[in-house]
């Protein structure tokens, strides 16, 4: 999937959480809802702002940190499993307890 069919299919995937934008950044775009940073779109993998008690589902499902170059890496920001993007509901749940997560 291209990526920006990618970004595209996440945003219509979030379609239900209201306040949802979407901005070029990091060679990628951020996900915002309203003012709050929550999400990354990067290379075709999405990425969610997790806290202390959301990284758990992350780590149980064996997923990695954003990591944009070899130097770099975002701890705070995890993989978003495909089987929860391909599912509109838990996807918007996922995604209001990472805008919830960010200050």
């Amino acid at each position: 999937m291209k990526q920006d069919s990618f970004k595209d299919f996440v945003l219509d995937q979030l379609d239900d959480l209201r306040g949802v934008s979407c901005r070029a950044m990091f060679g990628g775009h951020g996900l915002y809802q309203r003012e709050t940073f929550f999400g990354i779109i990067h290379k075709g993998r999405l990425y969610f702002k997790t806290d202390e008690a959301s990284r758990k589902d992350y780590h149980e499902r064996a997923m990695t940190s954003f990591q944009p170059n070899a130097k770099q890496t975002l701890k705070n920001y995890y993989e978003v499993p495909v089987d929860i993007i391909e599912d509109q509901e838990q996807l918007t749940a996922w995604a209001e307890r990472a805008a919830q997560s960010s200050p």
